[in-house]
C-alpha cells in the first residue's frame, strides 16, 4: 500500500515538473511571438494541471494564459481568466502570483477604458513589489502607469513615468520592455508637440532611434510593426509626406498579416477550451476531501503533539540553562574587545574628518585664486569686443568658470557646516518679499527647461519676521533648483503655509513639489548624504555633485528643523520641513545690508581712488583693469605695511585690501589702518576658508568682505554700497 501512494505522490510530482516545463515552452513562443505553439504548450499544461488537480499548476497556467491573450488583443478572455485566478490568489495570499495578476489586470483594463480600475490594479500590484524591493517589476508598474497616463491623454506625466521606466529596464536586461517605454514615449511626445515646444520632435525622433536599435537587436516583431504608425505620425510633423505615407503603408501590411496570427491563434485556443475543467469545482471538491480528512485526523495529532511538545520544552530548557551561563561569560569578553575596536575606530574617524577638513579647506582656497585669474580675465576679454566666434568660446569660458566657483563654494560650505563653524543669525526680514526674490533668480532656469513656476502663499503669514534669511534663501534656491534641474516641461510649486502661532513666535510649513522624474524608494534612503545622486544616469544626464541635499539637511538641522521627502518614480518629487521663526516688532533698517542688490550709479564711481592691496602680480593687474576700465584710479600695494604707509601719504576713497600676504596679514594691516583712521572704508577682497569666521573681520574693521573669486556687477555693487555709508565710523 505505501507502495502505490509513493508511486502515485513521485507521478504527481513528474506531473508538475512537465507542467512547468509546457509554461516555459509557451512563455519563449510568446517572447518570439509564435503564438500559434505558445496556445498549444499551455492548453498540454491546462489538461494536466486539470487531470491531477494542482490548483497552484493551475494558477499559474491561467496567468500565463491570460497574458498570451494579452498580447493577442483579446482583452476579454484575458480579464476573464484573470478573475477566475484571483478568486484563488486573494484566498490563499500567493503574493508574488497576485501581485503578477494585479499588474496584468491593470494593463488589460488600460486597453478596455476602464482607467479607475485600471489604476487601483496597478497601485496594488506596486505594493506588493515595493514592500518584496523587486525593482525589475517595479519597472513594469511605472510602465504600466505611463501607458495609463497615456490613454488618458496626460502627455508630460506619461512621459516622465517611461522615463523613470528605461534606465531600470535597461539595468536588468529586460530590452523588450525597454524597447516598449521608448516607442510610447515617443508617441507621447508626439502629442506634446503640438503645444509648440519645437525641441520636443527632436526627442521623440531619438526615442524611436533607440527603440528600434533595440528592436532590429532582438527582432521584436510586433514592437516593429508600432514603430512603422509612430515614424509615420513623426514624418507627419516635419511635413515629410512620402515617408509619412511609406511608414503607414507598412503599418497597414504588416499589421494585417499580424492580426491573421492573432486570429489563429485565438481560434485554436477557443477550439480547446471544452477540454479544461473548471477552476470553481476543483477547488470545492478538494476543499470537501481536505474537510474530512481533516476531522479524522485532529484529536489524535492534537494529544501526540501536546505531548512531544512537552517532553522538549523540558529538554530544550535544561540545555539552555547549561548553555547560557558559558554564553554569557563569552559574550561578557567579547563585548570588552568590541568596545576597545569601537573606541579605537572612533578615534580613527574623528582624525580622518579633521584631516578631510583641513585638506578641503586648504584645496578650495588654493583653487580660488587661479580661478580669479580665469574669470577676471574672461571678463576683461569680452569687455574688449571680441570677434563672435571668440565670444563664443569666451561666453563657455565664463560659464564653465561660474559653474567652478559653485562647486567650490559648495564644497566649503558643507565643510563649514560639518565642522560647526556656522551660527545662526537672527534679523528681522519680510519672507514673502524673500522668496520672490529666489523665485527671480531661478526663473531663467526653470524657463530654459520648460517649466513654470508656482507660488502658493498663506497671507496670514506675519509680514516682519525674526530668523536667519540668508540660510532659509540657501536652503530654497537649493530645494527649488534641484525641482528644476528634474524636470522638464513641468510645473514647480512653492508652498508656504501658516500652521501655528503663539505670541511672538510663528511656525511654517514649507513645500516644494514638481512633477519631473522622480527619486526611487531604494535611492531616497541616501540621497541627503554627501555626493550621493539618485544614479549614474542622473549624474550623466542632469549634472551636479550631490552637494545641494546636504547642505539643505544640515543648514535645516541647525535651524532645528528637519527635511522630509515623497517621491515616486515618474510622478515628481515633494520635499518638506517645518520652522519656527520669531515675530518682529518691527523691521531694522539695517545701514549696511549684506546680499541686498542695489542700483548702481557707475558715474558716481568714476574717479574715485582705490588702494588695492595684494602679493599676487596677476591679481593686481586683473583687479587693476577691472576699475580702471570704470574710470576709477588704482594705486598697488604689494603687503600690507606698504599699504599702511600709502594711507598715511595718499587720500584714498577706499581700499580692497587681500587678507593672505606675506608679513602682516590683511587683518593686522586694517587694524592699524584703524588706529589713524576710522573713516575710510576698507573691503576685505579674499579667498575664504573654513577657518575664517567672516565676523571676525567686521570686528577687526573691515566694512564689507568680497570672497574671490567674483562676479564684476557684485564687485561694483559693494564698492558703491560701502561708499554710500562711509559717513559711519567704525567703532574703536
Amino acid at each position: 500500500m505505501a507502495v502505490s501512494v509513493l508511486s502515485a505522490q513521485e507521478r504527481k510530482n513528474d506531473s508538475i515538473v512537465q507542467i512547468e516545463t509546457y509554461r516555459q515552452q509557451a512563455y519563449e513562443a510568446m517572447s518570439k511571438q509564435d503564438f500559434d505553439t505558445a496556445v498549444l504548450e499551455l492548453n498540454k499544461a491546462n489538461k494536466l494541471a486539470a487531470r491531477i488537480q494542482d490548483i497552484p499548476a493551475k494558477i499559474a497556467v491561467r496567468l500565463h494564459t491570460a497574458e498570451l491573450h494579452y498580447y493577442l488583443q483579446n482583452y476579454t478572455k484575458a480579464s476573464r481568466e484573470l478573475d477566475n485566478a484571483l478568486v484563488f490568489l486573494e484566498k490563499n495570499n500567493d503574493q508574488a502570483a497576485l501581485a503578477q495578476a494585479y499588474l496584468l489586470k491593470g494593463l488589460v483594463l488600460t486597453k478596455m477604458g476602464d482607467y479607475n480600475a485600471s489604476e487601483r490594479f496597478l497601485k496594488d500590484a506596486d505594493k506588493i513589489y515595493t514592500k518584496q524591493n523587486d525593482e525589475l517589476n517595479q519597472a513594469n508598474v511605472i510602465l504600466g502607469f505611463g501607458l495609463l497616463e497615456l490613454k488618458k491623454g496626460n502627455y508630460t506625466p506619461a512621459i516622465n513615468y517611461f522615463e523613470a521606466a528605461i534606465p531600470l529596464f535597461r539595468d536588468h536586461d529586460s530590452p523588450y520592455q525597454e524597447a516598449t517605454a521608448y516607442l510610447n514615449k515617443a508617441e507621447a511626445l508626439h502629442y506634446l508637440n503640438n503645444a509648440a515646444n519645437q525641441n520636443v520632435l527632436q526627442q521623440a525622433r531619438t526615442a524611436l532611434a533607440n527603440a528600434s536599435q533595440i528592436i532590429d537587436t532582438h527582432n521584436f516583431n510586433k514592437l516593429r510593426i508600432e514603430s512603422y504608425r509612430i515614424a509615420s505620425y513623426l514624418a507627419m510633423k516635419s511635413n515629410q509626406y512620402s515617408e509619412a505615407q511609406r511608414n503607414i503603408d507598412l503599418y497597414e501590411r504588416k499589421s494585417d498579416s499580424l492580426y491573421q496570427v492573432y486570429l489563429n491563434a485565438v481560434s485554436k485556443s477557443v477550439e480547446s477550451e471544452a477540454n479544461v475543467g473548471d477552476l470553481n469545482e476543483i477547488i470545492a471538491t478538494q476543499k470537501d476531501d481536505l474537510d474530512k480528512q481533516q476531522k479524522s485526523i485532529n484529536f489524535g495529532k492534537m494529544t501526540t503533539g501536546l505531548s512531544i511538545a512537552l517532553i522538549v520544552i523540558l529538554s530544550l530548557l535544561t540545555l539552555s540553562l547549561y548553555k547560557n551561563n558559558n554564553l554569557r561569560a563569552k559574550a561578557n569578553d567579547l563585548l570588552q574587545d568590541k568596545n576597545s575596536e569601537l573606541q579605537l575606530a572612533k578615534e580613527k574617524a574623528e582624525k580622518a574628518s579633521l584631516a578631510k577638513a583641513q585638506f578641503l579647506s586648504t584645496i578650495t582656497h588654493e583653487l580660488r585664486t587661479p580661478l580669479y585669474a580665469v574669470t577676471g580675465l574672461t571678463h576683461l576679454l569680452l569687455e574688449e569686443d571680441p570677434k563672435p566666434h571668440q565670444k563664443d568660446h569666451l561666453n563657455s569660458l565664463k560659464f564653465s568658470g561660474d559653474y567652478l566657483l559653485s562647486l567650490i563654494n559648495n564644497i566649503l560650505d558643507l565643510n563649514k557646516l560639518e565642522a560647526n563653524k556656522v551660527e545662526i543669525e537672527k534679523t528681522s526680514f519680510n519672507l514673502k518679499k524673500r522668496i520672490n526674490d529666489v523665485l527671480i533668480a531661478l526663473k531663467k532656469s526653470a524657463d530654459d527647461r520648460k517649466n513654470n513656476l508656482h507660488l502658493e502663499f498663506d497671507e496670514s503669514i506675519p509680514n516682519k519676521l525674526m530668523g536667519d534669511p540668508l540660510k532659509l534663501s540657501q536652503v530654497l534656491i537649493n530645494l527649488i533648483g534641484n525641482s528644476v534641474k528634474f524636470t522638464q516641461n513641468g510645473d514647480v510649486v512653492v508652498r508656504i503655509k501658516n500652521i501655528g502661532q503663539k505670541q511672538n513666535k510663528v511656525t511654517l510649513h514649507f513645500e516644494i513639489e514638481d512633477n519631473g522624474v522622480g527619486i526611487s524608494k531604494k535611492k531616497q534612503k541616501s540621497i541627503f548624504e554627501t555626493f550621493s545622486q539618485a544614479s549614474l544616469q542622473i549624474n550623466r544626464k542632469f549634472g551636479g555633485t550631490g552637494l545641494g541635499l546636504s547642505i539643505v539637511r544640515n543648514l535645516l538641522e541647525l535651524m532645528d528643523s528637519k527635511i522630509h521627502l515623497e517621491s515616486q518614480l515618474g510622478k515628481g518629487s515633494k520635499f518638506w520641513f517645518n520652522i519656527n521663526f520669531g515675530i518682529a516688532e518691527e523691521i531694522q533698517e539695517d545701514k549696511n545690508p549684506r546680499n541686498v542688490i542695489y542700483d548702481v550709479d557707475y558715474v558716481a564711481l568714476e574717479n574715485r581712488s582705490v588702494l588695492v592691496v595684494e602679493d599676487n602680480k596677476i591679481n593686481q593687474m586683473i583687479t587693476k583693469k577691472i576699475l580702471e576700465k570704470n574710470k576709477m584710479k588704482c594705486l598697488v600695494a604689494d603687503n600690507g605695511m606698504d599699504a599702511i604707509k600709502m594711507v598715511k601719504e595718499n587720500d584714498f576713497d577706499v581700499i580692497l585690501m587681500d587678507i593672505h600676504m606675506p608679513g602682516i596679514s590683511g587683518i593686522e594691516a586694517t587694524q592699524k589702518i584703524r588706529e589713524f583712521n576710522k573713516q575710510i572704508p576698507i573691503l576685505a577682497l579674499t579667498a575664504v576658508t573654513i577657518d575664517e569666521n567672516l565676523d571676525d573681520f567686521y570686528r577687526a574693521g573691515f566694512n564689507e568682505i568680497i570672497p574671490k573669486p567674483f562676479k564684476t556687477e557684485d564687485f561694483f555693487e559693494k564698492i558703491y554700497r560701502t561708499l554710500e555709508s562711509k559717513n559711519a565710523p567704525i567703532g574703536s
